[in-house]
């Protein structure tokens, strides 16, 4: 299984994108459906609300937004979007699509280091 790749949803689709998997909660601004030419939309894997408003414009707390974005990925809302995930990962490449205008420090690079680690039991 190949990692996803990860990209901008503002940046032009491409054919090599694979399945295009919008893992942000609010649909990017000023796009429309058709430019955005998204495949599935998992708001259920992105960070909460909370989260997204304590870390925007602090890219000092990555570290600190990665931990607390790990906790809320073991909800059972975003653990069956992960296994969603997976599953179209076994198909064929797919790309990540995010809105952050940091290319380097947004959810999506994030949620892809953790799909990278092994999978763990979970304890109910």
């Amino acid at each position: 299984m190949k990692p996803p790749h990860v990209k901008r949803v503002y940046e032009k689709p491409d054919t090599a994108d694979g399945m295009r998997i919008l893992v942000d909660r609010l649909w990017p601004r000023g796009l429309t459906k058709e430019k955005a030419a998204i495949d599935l939309w998992l708001k259920d894997i992105s960070p909460s609300h909370d989260l997204r408003q304590r870390f925007h414009g602090k890219p000092d707390d990555w570290d600190a937004f990665c931990a607390a974005y790990v906790v809320e990925l073991e909800t059972d809302a975003a653990q069956a979007a992960a296994t969603e995930l997976r599953d179209h990962l076994r198909q064929g490449p797919i790309t990540l699509l995010y809105a952050a205008r940091d290319e380097v420090r947004n959810n999506a690079t994030a949620l892809k280091a953790w799909l990278a680690k092994p999978i763990k039991k979970r304890q109910k």
